[in-house]
């Protein structure tokens, strides 16, 4: 059974504090992709438009202007995640685990409860890189780990999630940088591909 997890998700400060998993040499990606994972392409204009979304909402925001400068890495780091977040959902698909609209509802109530409510959930994640509307998407992708680690255990699937990278064939647009398919993260070897962001929260100081 896995443990539901009411901490804030925090997936993209756990991958993206210590380094860059994009470096600054590589393949030639295709043409009008800013990568391509597997068959699906991660279009220049989808991840300029989520960027876009990010900074609609910061500068909404009372905080907008610290929110600016703490994101100068923002396009690089949102295609990061969105690479990331398609290898882990594959791989779910890969070991039948999934998440269903019930469990990705109660999770985000769970982990607005535990934060403070709504606003301040949006808060936290738009301090993150992610915009309100893609709040669901980073908390189903956590669960998807979740119930990988609750099926295989974290070793195994750490080696599954560098697996599922390798046979992606993940291609990067030299604009943004080469895919280390060997790190699978941002973080130094103690944390191991797409920790869990709840984990990776709770540990955090207050």
């Amino acid at each position: 059974m896995i443990r539901r997890r009411t901490a804030l998700s925090v997936t993209a400060a756990a991958l993206l504090a210590a380094a860059p998993l994009l470096t600054a040499c590589g393949q030639t990606a295709h043409p009008g992709a800013a990568a391509v994972v597997g068959d699906d392409r991660i279009t220049v204009s989808q991840l300029q438009q989520q960027v876009a979304d990010v900074r609609d909402a910061q500068r909404s925001s009372p905080q907008g202007e610290q929110l600016t400068a703490n994101s100068a890495r923002l396009g690089q780091d949102t295609l990061v995640r969105l690479i990331q977040y398609r290898i882990v959902e594959q791989a779910g698909k890969d070991n039948g685990v999934k998440v269903t609209r019930r469990e990705l509802q109660r999770q985000r109530a769970d982990v607005e409860a535990a934060n403070g409510g709504a606003a301040a959930v949006r808060a936290r994640f738009l301090a993150l890189g992610i915009a309100p509307d893609q709040i669901d998407r980073a908390l189903s992708v956590d669960l998807v780990r979740a119930k990988l680690d609750g099926k295989f255990g974290t070793a195994r699937t750490n080696e599954i999630l560098m697996h599922t990278s390798d046979s992606l064939h993940v291609d990067v647009n030299p604009r943004y940088g080469v895919w280390d398919g060997k790190r699978g993260t941002a973080q130094t070897a103690l944390e191991p591909w797409l920790r869990s962001a709840a984990t990776a929260a709770a540990d955090r100081p207050a």
